[in-house]
């Protein structure tokens, strides 16, 4: 097989492949996983099954993916890029999952093949195919620019985020964002009219557009909704409360403008904790005075408590069982000594940082003090009267 010069060599993360230019001047196109968005990892690899033995996973642009069956019988593998079945035509994709585990993701997106229709695999794609593919990837970003500037010349509220086009360039997907309904059948027409091309308006979410757009996410790593999530579920700011995250929308908004859907994760652990923290609806009576709940540390079973309503200068911490103990026997009317006694038994918890005690500067790299060279002494000078007196005290 014919090389790519590295030169010519060009990585579209967009469809997961690279492509270039051999030295005969062929185009030639290369599966490459590393930067699928929505990536699958086959963990049935090895399995063989007879029902699933010819069916297949093949993506397209970004996140579209869908399911198709090799009817011709040839011998695909993952990474292959194949001519599949269009709604009109036929279009471009790579195959990324084989085997088994085909069932499995059908099962997970609700894909019955009784009542869908699973279309058809062609062929492998010739080089004429890959020419036609290429050249109608080379005209999206043109024609989304030119769309937007359509659609707002028209004054419709929507936004175009992406436009894919299909294998054989006779059909374009307009992926759009809009708040209300938008009728945009005269929008079609002037597309139409245009771009001479067939045309399909798809609505979309802003959880979605970032997932067809991509980015790196705040914690360093790519963003969740391009990477596994497929199925977005309502976020509410009650999630992030039972966490106890400060509600400031800077931090718990994500690159789209809408909640972080990390923030659900960790959601049923604190809720399991929560049941387990007993409920105060009044402060804890002791013989010095009134205990007053400052916080809770929900994961760990703490609760903080002040002789001061709202002061956080001198918190005490009692453990949950602490705490269930002196609340039932408040409600017997025994008022226990102290919680300082109580402290000083249990122990003084204090918050260690996740570096622990060690200073920050540690990593710092401690200069060494250079010594200072003494100016060479001239031949025949006489010593200076004070080493001359320390020579005489050592004698």
């Amino acid at each position: 097989m014919a090389k790519m010069e590295e030169k010519n060599i060009i990585h579209d993360c967009s469809r997961g492949c690279v492509t270039g230019r051999a030295d005969t001047g062929e185009l030639l196109c290369d599966y490459s996983p590393g930067c699928c968005k929505l990536r699958d990892f086959n963990w049935l690899a090895g399995i063989s099954d007879p029902k699933y033995s010819n069916l297949y996973e093949v993506r397209f642009k970004n996140t579209r993916k869908g399911f198709y069956e090799n009817t011709s019988r040839q011998i695909l593998k993952t990474g292959d890029l194949v001519v599949v079945e269009a709604a009109t035509g036929h279009d471009v994709g790579i195959i990324t999952l084989e085997g088994p585990v085909v069932g499995r993701q059908m099962l997970r997106n609700r894909f019955d093949m009784e009542t869908k229709e699973v279309r058809k695999i062609y062929r492998k794609a010739r080089p004429l195919d890959l020419e036609k593919w290429q050249e109608a990837i080379a005209r999206e970003n043109d024609t989304m620019i030119r769309a937007r500037k359509i659609a707002a010349d028209m004054g419709l509220d929507m936004k175009i985020g992406d436009v894919e086009f299909q294998g054989d360039g006779t059909k374009a997907i307009f992926y759009y964002i809009a708040d209300e309904r938008v009728d945009f059948r005269q929008l079609i027409k002037v597309f139409a009219e245009e771009f001479r091309i067939r045309i399909e308006m798809k609505q979309i979410g802003a959880r979605q557009e970032a997932g067809l757009i991509g980015g790196i996410g705040v914690c360093g790593r790519a963003l969740c909704c391009s990477k596994f999530i497929t199925n977005f579920q309502s976020i509410s700011t009650q999630s992030a409360r039972c966490q106890d995250l400060s509600l400031n929308p800077q931090k718990l908004a994500g690159q789209c403008g809408k909640l972080k859907c990390c923030i659900n994760y960790e959601v049923p652990v604190y809720v399991d904790a929560q049941n387990s923290i007993p409920q105060l609806s009044a402060p804890l009576e002791f013989m010095d005075g009134q205990g007053f709940l400052v916080k809770v540390d929900v994961l760990k079973g703490i609760m903080w408590f002040s002789y001061e309503k709202g002061n956080m200068s001198n918190m005490i911490p009692l453990s949950v069982d602490d705490v269930r103990k002196i609340k039932a026997a408040n409600q017997k009317g025994v008022k226990p000594a102290t919680m300082l006694k109580d402290r000083e038994e249990s122990g003084t918890i204090d918050f260690v940082s996740s570096i622990g005690d060690d200073s920050i500067d540690r990593f710092d790299k401690k200069k060494k003090k250079k010594k200072r060279k003494k100016p060479a002494r001239p031949q025949g000078a006489k010593p200076s009267a004070g080493k001359n007196q320390e020579k005489e005290q050592q004698q």
